[in-house]
């Protein structure tokens, strides 16, 4: 019952947390019991690189890093994308057959369907579904976030169901209304960057004393982007993640980093570090580290490399401004040995 008031709308949402399908052309997002009647936002699914999603919120995600390894960034404070917005979702006739089976199957008693017919259909402030305003603009309801379904935030946007005139702003007094900032957040959390396996030189296992050398090439990391948008509405944001430093964390205190803070800046030409030539093995890297001590017999060590993404987005209307910064990691083992030496 996601069209209730705000008396019975907090408990709605915590039985009826939404399940997300993805439908080609629709942007459906349906409770149990619900139908799968929504705003038609117009997009056509194209595998994952453009999708319609839950909110009539389509995702172009044909720029952003692919492969098995990608992963999703993680905000380096404690930032998090909206747990729940508004957005079109109904035309009238939909909102209609959405709303009518309720009231005759899942009622919660007369008072209560008296006052949803008060509001939708008798004219306070709603006539008759807004039939008569078809093509003319669309019911909002709200929307909620698959990954945080369950947190208490996701059960913040409680207000019923409502009407806005196409180029009309939404009510004022909902600031979880759909906008190209929100787009932006939405985009964020979508965002899927490359594996950080470095390369190291010497290639297999490492010498204690000696500098092991470290780097990324510049093919492996660019920019990538995804944009968010609604298309009955007319507004996008893409959202651009710019990798910006590599930090290497040696997995052991027995090491010497270099540079000493063990961040490694992206170079002008987007690679990161230097890759070993031979004849530089006595040479300080310019990104890398020197272990001062063998691993032994507890295992390897945990070598772990984090870029760091600068966040920035655009959106329509000239919007736009920064979002945190993300991080993406992996780990990788490092085994490393005494130098051996021979006695004559």
């Amino acid at each position: 019952m996601r069209f209730v008031d705000r008396s019975c709308r907090a408990a709605a949402v915590g039985i009826f947390a939404i399940a997300f399908t993805l439908i080609p052309g629709i942007a459906s997002a349906k409770g149990p019991g619900e139908s799968e009647t929504e705003v038609d936002t117009g997009a056509e699914a194209n595998g994952p690189a453009v999708s319609a999603h839950a909110g009539g919120v389509v995702f172009d995600r044909s720029k952003n890093g692919s492969g098995d390894t990608a992963g999703p960034v993680a905000p380096v404070n404690d930032w998090t994308p909206p747990a729940c917005w508004y957005a079109p979702k109904y035309t009238p006739a939909q909102f209609k057959k959405y709303a009518e089976p309720i009231w005759e199957s899942e009622s919660t008693g007369y008072q209560w369907d008296a006052d949803q017919r008060k509001r939708y259909v008798d004219g306070e402030p709603y006539k008759n579904f807004n039939l008569d305003k078809a093509g003319k603009g669309y019911w909002w309801d709200s929307h909620v976030n698959e990954a945080r379904i369950g947190e208490p935030a996701a059960t913040s946007c409680d207000k019923p169901v409502f009407w806005v005139d196409n180029g009309d702003p939404p009510p004022a007094d909902i600031p979880e209304a759909v906008t190209p900032e929100i787009l932006a957040q939405l985009a964020y959390a979508e965002i899927r960057v490359p594996d950080t396996a470095i390369k190291l030189s010497p290639a297999q296992n490492q010498k204690v004393n000696l500098p092991t050398w470290a780097w990324l090439d510049k093919a492996q990391f660019k920019p990538v982007s995804v944009t968010a948008s609604v298309p009955v509405l007319d507004i996008e944001s893409t959202a651009t993640a710019t990798p910006v430093s590599l930090k290497l964390e040696p997995g052991t205190k027995d090491a010497r980093l270099h540079p000493a803070s063990g961040e490694c800046p992206i170079n002008k030409d987007g690679s990161i570090g230097t890759p070993y030539t031979k004849g530089s093995a006595d040479q300080t890297p310019p990104c890398g580290l020197t272990y001062l001590r063998a691993s032994g017999d507890d295992g390897p060590y945990q070598l772990k490399a984090t870029v760091t993404w600068k966040i920035n987005w655009k959106g329509s209307g000239g919007t736009g401004g920064k979002l945190p910064d993300g991080s993406f990691g992996t780990t990788q083992d490092v085994t490393v040995q005494e130098i051996q030496s021979i006695n004559r």
